[in-house]
């Protein structure tokens, strides 16, 4: 549905589980989803929608600004604040690499965001301009392989318990997951939150394989491994949600399985 003076498309869905009309607005897709139920006519959602167009423009005209990879750009890397800077065919310096003098002191994400992007460290790209966003996406993907892995390596040894498979992929609904076959999932956006979080979320996701559940036993497990993890709980609240905006090529509908920002019903 393109309702005109919002800017982003309205994804309409069925479903047979629906008993009400719900509108959501995804901090992720920055868009939005109606989910209607299924004996629904398109007249009722059309005047459902109206009612609440005025909420539905406030929630999206509050979602922050998405911050495409390109030269100039303002990033954070394992929770400090970088300036993308592409540096055309350069190969002796492999994909990307940090430039930055020894004195310069990282400044924190997102507190520094705002700050003189010329005082920040360089995030160099090689390559032509033109593939310089997809070849940082790709490098950002390796780095949080190789993050993850690491911190699941050690976690795992000191909680006595062993995953079957590690996969990082650009998730929307989660931070992490853990399947019953004892495979961890994680977002590759975890390389741009502080260390600390993306301890608290191989931690988190590694107790699951004692306890496929939230109960007591589990908290319990995730409270002697890291006992200060409401702290990164408190950082994921606070900027989780905001991570999605980077590296964002367009603004897109919100999907049906999107965890939403804010909603209605």
């Amino acid at each position: 549905m393109n309702i005109k003076g919002l800017g982003v498309p309205v994804l309409m869905r069925r479903s047979p589980r629906a008993r009400r009309f719900s509108l959501q607005v995804s901090e992720a897709k920055r868009g939005a989803v109606l989910t209607v139920p299924v004996y629904s006519s398109f007249a009722d959602a059309d005047e459902f929608l109206s009612r609440h167009l005025d909420w539905l423009k406030e929630r999206l005209d509050g979602l922050s600004e998405p911050v495409p990879f390109t030269d100039g750009a303002v990033i954070p890397l394992r929770g400090y604040a970088h300036q993308i800077h592409f540096a055309g065919p350069v190969r002796r310096r492999g994909v990307a690499w940090i430039d930055a003098e020894d004195s310069i002191d990282l400044p924190a994400w997102p507190e520094a965001a705002a700050q003189d992007a010329d005082n920040l460290p360089r995030l160099c790209v090689s390559g032509e301009p033109e593939h310089a966003p997809r070849r940082l996406l790709d490098w950002l993907k390796r780095q949080a392989q190789h993050d993850l892995k690491d911190e699941v390596s050690y976690q795992a040894e000191r909680m006595g318990l062993a995953p079957k498979r590690i996969f990082v992929r650009d998730q929307t609904t989660r931070w992490g997951s853990c399947s019953t076959s004892g495979a961890l999932s994680f977002s590759w956006r975890l390389i741009l939150a502080p260390g600390f979080v993306l301890e608290y979320l191989v931690v988190h996701e590694v107790a699951h394989l004692a306890h496929m559940n939230h109960g007591p036993r589990f908290w319990r497990l995730v409270e002697k491994t890291m006992p200060d993890y409401e702290e990164a709980q408190k950082w994921l609240r606070d900027h989780g949600a905001s991570l999605h905006r980077y590296g964002a090529e367009f603004i897109g509908p919100a999907g049906a399985s999107d965890s939403p920002k804010e909603s209605i019903e």
